[in-house]
């Protein structure tokens, strides 16, 4: 099928794992089927819902939920505790899946992507076909659902993903996009959160075709000019492309504390640990950072950020370091409570190669130290973590939460 002018018709696809981390868990252990099962750090641990089972999501549990919380709503709650190796096993069997439909595919995490079906309904069939054969395939090599939204944009395929879940299909074709997508409800829209939604209520905005009745000017008026992109998608107008492996924006560490930390000497050596994760993951990936962010969140829940640009780029964790230690310093002076969370991150990122040449100038960091980073680097890759550590780092050895973050371009 052609459009207008001559070009095959576009056709969107996202494909979003029906709850993917508890799906694996009950998968692999049948046990647990029908039970309210969540993904997820144990509470005294201050851990959070990583994912829900449809049967926990009955009693209003939902991702993000501090699972202390999550327990008081469901006393017989199961949970078993994240599996990060496996999941990202079972989503490469997903994503090899949907790159035999299209080779563009974009990965937004674990468990969701986008794909491209412009131009493939020669060689398979029209989205009525396509559709169900996505979700047949995914289900017969991983026993999991999935839920798929076929449409002319990003943005209406992903509203169509989540239109029947779990285990869905829907299919918005262009004549009905328009009126598919100012029949939901505000809440809906891309950028519309809690605080948006009230402020859109106050106006007696309740559905998105309510929304897309404002002019572009008035929109600005009473919302911003940010919610002029909102007011294009409310008229199903999304021209992003789909874009296949991109590379990360930005790489960080952050660990929240069992219990608030006022210790600068503790604060130091947890920070020394996340900067020498960063820097190691830089050289993994093969890139160098030249802006350092650190993150902080009070006892009062109250989160900062604080950020200095390098004159170089890097990927050595003393430099990291040394800045992020000088950024700790800056960010305890905004608040005399103790310390909740501290992340640490690394972003404007280049692969080597991309910086230009300077004959002239010095090497920020010299051979030598690009050796020791190197032998490092193979040591923890051969013996683990625990092999080679700087003495303060030790300090970060403590019963908390952690997470890694690996933020991509869109």
């Amino acid at each position: 099928m052609e459009a207008a002018n001559g070009r095959p018709t576009r056709w969107i696809g996202h494909v979003d794992m029906d709850s993917f981390f508890a799906s694996v868990e009950i998968r692999d252990d049948p046990s647990l089927a029908g039970k309210p099962v969540v993904v997820g750090g144990p509470p005294e641990k201050r851990g959070v819902v990583a994912a829900a089972s449809y049967e926990s999501r009955t009693f209003g549990i939902h991702s993000a939920m501090p699972m202390a919380r999550a327990l008081q709503l469901c006393p017989h709650l199961v949970r078993v505790s994240p599996r990060g190796g496996r999941y990202k096993e079972v989503s490469d069997q997903v994503f090899d899946i949907l790159r035999g439909f299209s080779p563009l595919l974009e990965p937004l995490s674990l468990d969701e992507a986008f794909l491209d079906l412009t131009g493939t309904e020669r060689l398979l069939g029209p989205p009525e076909t396509i559709g169900p054969e996505i979700r047949r395939r995914i289900k017969g090599a991983t026993g999991l659902t999935a839920s798929v939204g076929i449409a002319p944009n990003k943005f209406i395929a992903k509203l169509a993903s989540d239109h029947r879940k779990p285990d869905g299909l829907t299919i918005v074709p262009h004549a009905e996009a328009v009126r598919f997508v100012q029949g939901l409800p505000i809440g809906r829209m891309w950028g519309v959160g809690d605080r948006t939604g009230e402020e859109m209520a106050r106006h007696g905005i309740e559905t998105i075709g309510q929304f897309a009745a404002l002019g572009p000017a008035q929109v600005k008026q009473l919302f911003g000019i940010g919610a002029l992109k909102m007011h294009e998608l409310s008229w199903a107008r999304d021209d992003r492309a789909v874009v296949p492996d991109q590379e990360p924006q930005s790489i960080s560490h952050e660990i929240t504390f069992a219990r608030n930390q006022s210790s600068h000497d503790v604060l130091k050596g947890v920070l020394l640990g996340l900067c020498e994760q960063v820097a190691a993951r830089l050289r993994r990936h093969h890139f160098l950072g030249r802006i350092i962010v650190l993150k902080l969140r009070f006892a009062d829940f109250r989160t900062i950020t604080r950020r200095q640009t390098l004159g170089h780029h890097t990927d050595d964790a003393g430099e990291i370091f040394e800045t992020a230690e000088a950024l700790l310093v800056e960010g305890r002076a905004a608040s005399p409570l103790s310390i909740r969370l501290i992340g640490v991150g690394a972003s404007g990122l280049v692969e080597p190669d991309q910086l230009p040449l300077d004959l002239f100038a010095a090497d920020p960091v010299d051979a030598r130290t690009n050796a020791l980073n190197a032998t490092v680097d193979r040591l923890t890759e051969r013996f683990g973590r625990e092999a080679v550590r700087r003495a303060r780092s030790v300090l970060s050895d403590r019963p908390e939460s952690t997470e890694s973050t690996l933020e991509r371009r869109d």
